[in-house]
């Protein structure tokens, strides 16, 4: 089995199990967001769709992507001052954050994270989550 249908199946699971209705447009979306592999914003989900699904609204499209983020499916960025989605990589993973491109999306996995050399200036203080990005132009839009 590919690894793009096993991830597509995987999300259609896990969509079922949080009580969202099997749709070709969910499934649509979800391959889509999969195959670009990169943070994409709803307007181009929207426009992609458009092309599969004449007339599909772009409410429907932003609800089924905030729904998919809040099942882990998705994972969320701001750049430029637009919110982006990218497919959540997979949980198997170690703990790792990202270098994203700020022209086309493109994102690459840093494998280590900083937080142990902030944990030591924050002592005493309860850290209960964090969020690295490093934000530049990756290979091909330089």
């Amino acid at each position: 089995m590919s690894q793009v249908k096993s991830k597509v199946e995987q999300s259609l699971e896990t969509m079922k199990e949080h009580g969202l209705k099997y749709t070709k447009k969910r499934e649509a979306i979800i391959t889509y967001l999969i195959k670009r592999n990169r943070y994409i914003s709803a307007k181009e989900v929207y426009e992609f769709m458009n092309g599969e699904y004449k007339g599909v609204s772009y409410d429907t499209i932003y609800r089924n992507l905030h729904d998919f983020e809040e099942m882990e499916l998705l994972e969320t960025t701001d750049l430029n001052g637009e919110k982006k989605y990218r497919f959540h990589c997979s949980h198997e993973l170690e703990h790792h954050h990202h270098f994203i491109c700020v022209v086309c999306g493109k994102t690459k996995e840093i494998h280590m994270c900083p937080m142990q050399y902030f944990e030591e200036q924050l002592n005493g203080c309860s850290i209960e989550g964090h969020r690295f990005e490093i934000l530049g132009r990756c290979e091909n839009c330089q």
